[in-house]
């Protein structure tokens, strides 16, 4: 049980970690207070919400990983090599991947709902 508890704890310094020390991460943040406030003032449906939240939560997660992967990266690695450096630039590009989607998703839910209440 002891074991199970602290790998919550792990978890939550990991979480701790990356919100304090990567600018990436707190332009998510960010961007994701944006998105639940707009989600309150459209009042979106629930399956708006579902999507909402999996994309925040794959870019956010995406953005973890992508730091791990730098962060052990720079460890095996210190000093330059091309294959260190590929590793990183995949890693950033499947945020970017995962960022690009959000988006479309973001202007599927709100674009129509910005429109109506400018036109009406």
């Amino acid at each position: 049980m002891r074991k199970r508890i602290l790998s919550f704890v792990y978890a939550g310094r990991g979480i701790k970690t990356v919100f304090s020390t990567e600018t990436n991460m707190k332009i998510h943040l960010v961007i994701t207070a944006v998105v639940i406030a707009c989600g309150f003032v459209f009042k979106i449906n629930i399956t708006e919400w579902c999507l909402c939240l999996l994309c925040m939560a794959l870019v956010i997660g995406g953005e973890m990983m992508n730091t791990a992967i730098e962060n052990i990266v720079n460890l095996a690695s210190p000093e330059f090599h091309p294959l260190a450096g590929k590793a990183k630039d995949i890693a950033a590009g499947a945020v970017l991947i995962c960022a690009i989607i959000s988006v479309i998703v973001g202007c599927l839910i709100f674009l129509p709902k910005i429109w109506e209440m400018l036109a009406g």
